[in-house]
């Protein structure tokens, strides 16, 4: 009786799984590079990301920054602050934006990669907090040139 509990469980656990799994896949955080230095777009970075829409009825906020590679470190590019945006209501669904630097042409390669900060508010206060580096996949991004760009960091030359 216990082996036919079990393989009952087993069972109900794999049907829940993956439609579980695909809900956490779409609710996550997630940044991505989706414009990086193209014909449209010259020394630009476009940045996008996604958060979230719970808590339900929390206001969401995303901060867009830009760091440049110095060697093995990463640091801060100087101006390169979106401050933090005001995202519209989204009515419990995961919400994107974005935001683009435009930097003067480099006399050598640069890599750069984002970082966005997101905030979620109740009446004023900040009751969650997360930050998500730029990484590629997300192929559905609005705004992206060329179309479904995706990408961890972005080099300009």
């Amino acid at each position: 009786m216990r082996a036919l509990a079990a393989a009952c469980l087993a069972l109900g656990c794999a049907l829940v799984a993956p439609a579980g799994a695909s809900a956490r896949q779409a609710d996550r955080l997630w940044a991505t590079v989706n414009v990086c230095d193209t014909a449209k777009h010259p020394n630009e970075v476009g940045i996008r990301a996604s958060m979230p829409g719970t808590p339900r009825g929390a206001g969401r906020r995303m901060r867009f920054r830009v760091q440049w590679r110095d060697g093995d470190d990463w640091r801060y590019v100087t101006g390169a602050d979106s401050g933090w945006r005001k995202l519209k209501r989204a009515g419990g669904r995961a919400i994107e934006s974005g935001w683009s630097f435009e930097f003067e042409p480099p006399s050598k390669a640069i890599t750069f990669r984002g970082v966005v900060r997101f905030r979620w508010l109740r009446e004023g206060r900040v009751v969650g907090r997360a930050v998500e580096i730029t990484e590629p996949g997300h192929r559905s991004t609005t705004g992206a040139d060329p179309g479904g760009y995706s990408a961890a960091s972005c080099s300009i030359a």
